[in-house]
């Protein structure tokens, strides 16, 4: 894409008064960086995966009112992780932190691992246990 045809669309970004760097090439050819405010299809795309997150944060919120699982899973959506990245803040095997999720096993846990999913989700263990009431 030439300089002078960087996209400037008034989406999420020029709302903010952001501006993203990306690169384009300039009169002789050559790659250099410009400044976007934005390009439409990307603030599309960016807006409906927004939506898909709260949208599965309301679910596990859900569930996790209805006993079916356990706060975890919903402040993994919340946070935008997932299993793996969530196993990796809290130093644990996936299947581990799955197992965490049933909220059987979740009302077991102790401090000191609470204490873990906790500083990942920058809550205290009140919050993480307590947050999510019917």
């Amino acid at each position: 894409m030439e300089k002078e045809n960087v996209p400037q669309h008034d989406g999420n970004l020029s709302k903010k008064n952001l501006k993203e760097l990306v690169y384009a090439t300039d009169e002789n050819g050559n790659y250099t960086t410009a400044l976007s405010t934005g390009w439409e299809p990307k603030a599309i795309a960016l807006s409906n995966a927004i939506d898909d997150i709260k949208e599965r944060a309301e679910e596990a919120r859900l569930k996790v009112q209805n006993g079916e699982l356990s706060p975890i899973c919903y402040f993994m959506e919340l946070n935008k992780m997932d299993l793996s990245i969530l196993a990796g803040y809290v130093d644990m095997w996936k299947w581990r932190v799955k197992r965490h999720f049933k909220p059987s096993v979740f009302a077991k846990l102790n401090d000191k691992t609470l204490q873990k999913y906790a500083d990942a989700f920058d809550i205290s263990i009140v919050e993480l246990k307590n947050s999510i009431t019917k």
